[in-house]
């Protein structure tokens, strides 16, 4: 193949790695937050960086091996990491086939790296969240027992909020991994023939999309508050205005800068550390929801 192609489809191999360790990376940054009482600082002195390294040298090496053993081959209009088979010269027998470019043993382990990466980062992804999901229904059952002067019903809502934003980053690592890891599974099994429009979609669309479906998970609180203090936005235009570039302030009309400071103004919503404990200040002392009298003063 064209040695154009080649660097392309290195390229592209190198961030398909990227881009599943770094959703690793944003599984370990989520769990360790709510479940282990972490704050972002921590993380970045203790794993941050070494987890960058990591993931760019692996994906890396991924990348550059097989062009030291011509395993970059085309197939089916599209560049792989795969050998080329051809009849043999050596042998009178037409039907045997021999390797006559790349290098097969070097396919079979890249193959199977490559595919059990994108097993543990499903089975790492869905165990975390899961683990994530009952720490916080936890923490939520735990507030119940306890009447905190009108805190319950917002710690309630913080905590039906990560739910639902942990339910959404599963969602997109299915719907861009999920399928594609179970159907290279059935072809390679030989079980089905998958029809090449759907392989397309989801072989070759929807994972390197991964990123771009967590970053609207991420910016999806800012653009519901968006929409609740501009009745009538669509979800659209509200994503168009919280992720739109801004001038700097003092290259802005007068005024106006604040003004869209304001619309999109980081909030508590894009907190996950506000499920710790750790990370808020000290309360004053519970109130016993056994305790009658308190409560009358409460509903009153």
């Amino acid at each position: 193949p064209p040695l154009t192609n080649i660097i392309s489809f290195s390229q592209t191999k190198t961030a398909l790695k990227c881009n599943q360790g770094y959703q690793m990376a944003l599984t370990l940054n989520i769990l360790v937050l709510i479940v282990f009482e972490w704050n972002q600082e921590k993380f970045a002195k203790k794993v941050e960086k070494q987890l960058h390294i990591i993931i760019i040298a692996l994906a890396l090496t991924m990348a550059i091996i097989p062009l030291f053993f011509q395993n970059y081959n085309p197939r089916c209009g599209n560049c792989t990491i795969e050998v080329i088979f051809d009849e043999c010269n050596s042998t009178d027998d037409e039907e045997e086939l021999c390797v006559v470019r790349g290098n097969l043993t070097v396919a079979n382990v890249l193959f199977f790296i490559g595919f059990s990466m994108v097993f543990i980062m499903l089975i790492f992804g869905t165990v975390a969240m899961v683990w994530v999901y009952v720490h916080v229904r936890r923490q939520e059952t735990k507030t119940k027992r306890y009447n905190f002067r009108g805190v319950q019903r917002d710690n309630h809502r913080e905590s039906k909020r990560i739910r639902k934003i942990l339910l959404l980053y599963t969602i997109s690592l299915y719907l861009c991994w999920g399928i594609f890891a179970a159907m290279v599974a059935l072809e390679s099994l030989g079980s089905i023939q998958i029809v090449y429009g759907i392989r397309v979609v989801f072989k070759e669309a929807f994972p390197p999309l991964l990123g771009f479906f967590n970053m609207l998970v991420y910016f999806l609180p800012k653009c519901l508050k968006y929409q609740q203090d501009h009745p009538g936005t669509w979800l659209v235009t509200a994503y168009f205005q919280v992720l739109r570039p801004r001038a700097p302030c003092a290259l802005s009309p007068s005024g106006m800068c604040c003004g869209q400071k304001e619309d999109v103004e980081d909030g508590q919503e894009m907190n996950f550390a506000m499920a710790n404990t750790a990370n808020e200040p000290a309360s004053s002392s519970p109130i016993d929801s056994t305790d009658q009298k308190d409560a009358l003063n409460l509903n009153s």
